[in-house]
C-alpha cells in the first residue's frame, strides 16, 4: 500500500468522546446495519452498496443529521461516513433506517487510517470535512487534521475533477487549512480563496453553535486536477 504524506499515519482524526445513547440509538447501533468493518485493506464499496455510484467520504459526521439530509437529497450518490462517536453512529443509523436511505454506510474507526488504508487511490468522488476539532491552543495545532501529509493523502484518493470540501468556524484554522490545501500540487482552487457557501450543504449543530457565538464560517472547496 502506498503511503503519500508519510507522517499522516501518526495523526489522529478524533478525541474519544463519551455520550449517552438513547434507547433508539442503542438499538440502531447494535443492529450493525449500515456498518462497514475496518479491515485495513482497500474497501469494495461497489459490493457494500450494491452499485457503482460515486462515493463521497465524510470525515467526522457528529450526530449525522446533515449527512442524512444530504444523502436523502442525492440518491444518485453514495456516502461513507467515518466516525468514532458511538452515539452519533447510532443516531445516523437510526436516521437512515427511519428515512429508508440505502446510500449510506459507516466505518467506525480513525479517519486517517481509513483514508490511508481503505480508500483506494483515485477512487473517491469527494471528501466532506465539516467543522473538525480546531484545537485552538497553539501547542495543540499539531493535532489538527488538516496538515500537509493528510491533505496530500486526500488528494491522492480523489478522482480527477473530484473535490474536498472543508468548513470551519475557527478563522485561524480556516486560514491555515487554506494555505495547506493550496500548497498541494494535485489540488486546484476554482475560487482562488475561500469559497462561497454551497446551497446543498446542510447546517450542522457545530455550525449553529459557532454562529451563536458570532463566529465567521469559512468554506474551502478544492478540486483534484484533471490532468
Amino acid at each position: 500500500m502506498d503511503n503519500p504524506g508519510g507522517d499522516s499515519a501518526h495523526l489522529k482524526s478524533f478525541v474519544l468522546r463519551s455520550g449517552r445513547m438513547t434507547p433508539a440509538q442503542t438499538r440502531s447501533y447494535e443492529t450493525g446495519h449500515y456498518l462497514i468493518p475496518y479491515t485495513g485493506e482497500p474497501a469494495d464499496f461497489a459490493a457494500s452498496f450494491g452499485n457503482n455510484k460515486p462515493v463521497t467520504v465524510e470525515i467526522g459526521f457528529g450526530m449525522g443529521r446533515a449527512t442524512a439530509e444530504i444523502a436523502a437529497a442525492n440518491p444518485d450518490k453514495n456516502y461513507v461516513g467515518i466516525e468514532v462517536f458511538k452515539a452519533g453512529i447510532g443516531k445516523l443509523i437510526w436516521e437512515a433506517e427511519t428515512r429508508g436511505l440505502l446510500n449510506i454506510r459507516i466505518i467506525e474507526h480513525d479517519a486517517v487510517d481509513v483514508v490511508q488504508k481503505m480508500i483506494a487511490p483515485v477512487s473517491a468522488a469527494a471528501f466532506h470535512i465539516f467543522f473538525p476539532d480546531p484545537w485552538p491552543k497553539k501547542r495543540h495545532h499539531k493535532r489538527r487534521l488538516i496538515q500537509k501529509p493528510f491533505a496530500e493523502l486526500l488528494a491522492s484518493r480523489l478522482c480527477p475533477g473530484a473535490y474536498v470540501y472543508f468548513v470551519s468556524d475557527w478563522e485561524e484554522y480556516a486560514q491555515s487549512a487554506l494555505e495547506v490545501f493550496s500548497a498541494v500540487p494535485a489540488l486546484t482552487n476554482p475560487h482562488g480563496g475561500f469559497a462561497p457557501p454551497l446551497e446543498w450543504r446542510v447546517q450542522t449543530k457545530f455550525e449553529k453553535k459557532g454562529l451563536d457565538k458570532n463566529h465567521l464560517v469559512r468554506e474551502i472547496y478544492m478540486e483534484r486536477v484533471k490532468t
